[in-house]
């Protein structure tokens, strides 16, 4: 897979943290994307152990939190898309 399948190479993750009221993703480019934790339902309600145990998947494209079953995309974090349920 070439990274144009897989998304622009500015719009990939390295690094994901929180503060109190925010999801925080690190991309690539240097930029630094903050979403309200209110969107991600699964994340606001877990431990701060759960949301510190993430996997960058899709070769930068997703995140995923195995001990919530919690899965997002760059693309849809970035463009402000909520969680669907």
């Amino acid at each position: 897979m070439t990274a144009s399948e897989l998304g622009k190479a500015e719009d990939l993750v390295v690094k994901v943290d929180f503060t109190a009221d925010s999801l925080c993703l690190h991309l690539a480019d240097g930029r630094e994307i903050r979403v309200p934790l209110a969107f991600y339902p699964r994340l606001k309600n877990a431990t701060k152990a759960q949301r510190e145990n993430y996997q960058v998947c899709g070769m930068g494209t997703g995140i995923h939190w195995p001990d919530v079953d919690e899965d997002l995309s760059v693309e849809g974090i970035v463009a402000g898309r909520p969680a669907r349920f």
